[in-house]
């Protein structure tokens, strides 16, 4: 099992979307951790605390961008994702999972 502490392993201050959006965008995220974990790893822990707080662009576009490549139920079923300090992040973020089927 992979645990990717995006704090720790990518950047406490996570930026928008795209790269041309500036640094730290969930377009790198998802493509340099991420996906590379996905394709390597049975299960991923993601442990979304310890950053300066997350804009929707970018875990739209790393969680619901690796649903709309691998599918919905595929990273619902490989991923769990962890947060104390906001548990409604994970719903946040299961909804754009489950919404990417039709993006």
């Amino acid at each position: 099992m992979k645990i990717i502490n995006i704090a720790r392993d990518f950047s406490d201050a996570p930026g928008a979307r795209y790269y041309d959006d500036g640094p730290n965008s969930g377009q790198e995220f998802r493509e340099k951790i991420l996906e590379p974990a996905f394709k390597a790893e049975d299960k991923i822990t993601v442990i979304l605390d310890g950053t300066e707080g997350y804009a929707t662009s970018f875990l739209e576009e790393s969680f619901g961008g690796l649903a709309r490549k691998y599918g919905p139920d595929a990273v619902k079923e490989k991923i769990t994702f962890i947060s104390e300090e906001d548990p409604l992040l994970v719903d946040e973020i299961m909804g754009y999972i489950q919404e990417a089927v039709a993006a």
